[in-house]
């Protein structure tokens, strides 16, 4: 279960307001700039999309790592860790604002499209652009690290980052397609964000009872 809450995150995480709006610049970016090809743009995509898949993964390792050497103080982790998650709901719902979870519109060279320039600007897109999917990449790490297993906590990023890459694939290829849903998505996003915020601290929440665990345990 603690997949599909990681999965839903990374979908929750595209149609974020800060990325969602750049989509078109990457599908452009996917197709080299120029006129759209299927088979190239979706080569792109699967390039880039593996580019940030290696990084969250590696995070996703490093947080179960760390909390496998913490898993004495499981109590102070599980504290921490939903406390964390509870700001990050609370900076959704616009209780105050975080400028570390603003994303800038940043610009996109799309003349150079090959194979590692693809994967490079996947690794990238998952540094520089951290501050906008910070939040439920925060909350993904910080469930991943309440496992205390390295292999636990990879796989926990690696559905992660599917969550994020198969919207990505799909609308590579069919973006003209899913213009209107699009439309519908940024029409209302303050519906999404309260969703979205209100999750966060429901998981936090949990987190910090040290609940969460128990009841995915249950749902598997």
């Amino acid at each position: 279960m603690q997949y599909v809450i990681s999965f839903l995150e990374g979908i929750i995480t595209f149609i974020s307001p800060c990325l969602l709006p750049m989509l078109p610049i990457y599908i452009s970016y996917f197709a080299g700039g120029g006129e759209r090809s299927t088979g190239k743009t979706l080569k792109g995509a699967l390039v880039f999309v593996t580019g940030f898949t290696i990084v969250f993964v590696i995070l996703g390792a490093l947080a179960g790592t760390v909390g496998s050497f913490l898993r004495e103080y499981q109590t102070a982790v599980n504290i921490v860790s939903g406390l964390i998650v509870i700001v990050f709901g609370l900076n959704f719902l616009g209780v105050f604002n975080l400028n570390l979870f603003k994303g800038g519109h940043r610009a996109v060279n799309t003349d150079n499209t090959g194979f590692f320039s693809a994967l490079l600007f996947g690794v990238v897109f998952s540094i520089g652009w951290t501050p906008c999917v910070g939040a439920f990449l925060g909350s993904a790490l910080m469930l991943a690290s309440q496992q205390g297993s390295v292999l636990v906590g990879t796989l926990m990023l690696l559905a992660y980052s599917l969550g994020l890459g198969v919207p990505f694939i799909l609308s590579a290829v069919l973006i003209d397609k899913l213009k209107s849903a699009f439309d519908w998505i940024k029409r209302n996003y303050k519906v999404i964000n309260i969703v979205s915020g209100s999750l966060l601290i429901l998981i936090g929440i949990l987190m910090a009872a040290g609940t969460l665990g128990r009841l995915l345990s249950l749902l598997s």
